[in-house]
């Protein structure tokens, strides 16, 4: 059990956490044209203190279902949490500012497999048999499935790395060899990555 003294928020400081989660659900739906407003917590108390101060101490964000944006924007985001220190009151979805970010995007295999996509894989991709491991499935008429494992992960420059590709199902005659190998040889770069920030990681799930 944990006992504060502290007085609860006032009526004018409920009406400010309230104003400022809207304000920045709305300023992020408007910037990324999610078809559902996200969620927005406003962190510490009080809040009118930090709105006086210009910048928020701590906001956690959760957009749902980001729609990919042209060639800056090329995959659909499934989920995108941010947590934000730091974050300054003033400007546009376009031009937030924090002293800290730490985000965490989920992307379907569905979206990375889409031929559509222009920095798609363009070949077919599910999850691997290990842990960080993917399959990756390409097809020709005549020559049929050939399906390949490997290892994701963060390679440096903001860009997903694929290594320790191995055969898993299928005959990798040249054709199916050369597709399998211009998708996953060379890191694939992020794109429209906001300046300041470096992936970290790349996981795999069963989605």
């Amino acid at each position: 059990m944990q006992l504060s003294n502290r007085p609860p928020p006032s009526t004018g400081d409920r009406i400010a956490v309230v104003r400022a989660e809207c304000r920045t659900a709305k300023a992020f739906q408007d910037g990324t044209g999610t078809p559902d407003r996200p969620s927005v917590h406003v962190r510490g108390f009080p809040v009118l203190n930090q709105l006086a101060a210009g910048s928020l101490d701590h906001v956690d964000l959760t957009a749902h279902d980001i729609p990919a944006g042209g060639t800056t924007r090329p995959l659909p985001v499934t989920k995108l949490t941010v947590g934000m220190d730091g974050l300054k009151t003033a400007g546009s979805a376009d031009e937030a500012h924090a002293d800290g970010v730490t985000a965490t995007a989920f992307l379907s295999y569905a979206d990375v497999s889409g031929a559509d996509v222009s920095s798609a894989l363009g070949v077919q991709v599910s999850q691997g048999d290990g842990a960080a491991r993917v399959d990756a499935t390409a097809s020709l008429p005549l020559v049929g499935d050939v399906t390949v494992s490997a290892v994701v992960s963060a390679a440096g420059g903001n860009r997903i790395a694929f290594t320790d590709v191995r055969a898993e199902q299928g005959q990798l005659l040249p054709p199916l060899k050369s597709l399998l190998d211009k998708a996953l040889d060379e890191p694939i770069p992020l794109q429209n990555v906001p300046a300041g920030l470096g992936l970290r990681s790349v996981t795999t799930t069963e989605d």
